[in-house]
């Protein structure tokens, strides 16, 4: 389970498009950050601090494969996002079912 602070920093990490592509990105198959690098308008430097933002997310590590640093995605921290999040819909459906009953009052609804 995330602690507090580490589902701040995964949803943190996650709030930035260009860090969710990049994620989507070692997702589909672990790329080098110079080829990550490449598929965006910005710098080398600043692509690397996005990786880095992932990575202290703990949603992302890098391997080294020769002279090349690949992104690999972290699946269990992941999972642990979504538990979190199947939690807060359960959580919600709940108060949405107690809402409903509420409003149907004892009659059952019929007026």
């Amino acid at each position: 389970m995330l602690s507090p602070a580490e589902a701040d920093q995964v949803f943190s990490a996650l709030a930035d498009a260009t860090r969710r592509d990049i994620l989507r990105r070692a997702m589909a198959g672990s790329e080098g950050v110079a080829e990550l690098a490449e598929r965006y308008p910005m710098s080398f430097a600043a692509v690397q601090k996005h990786v880095a933002v992932l990575e202290r997310a703990g949603l992302v590590a890098k391997e080294r494969a020769g002279r090349r640093k690949l992104v690999v995605t972290q699946v269990e921290r992941l999972k642990q996002a979504q538990r979190l999040l199947d939690e807060y819909e359960a959580l919600w459906r709940g108060r949405i079912e107690r809402m409903s009953d509420i409003l149907e009052g004892p009659q059952g609804g019929a007026a």
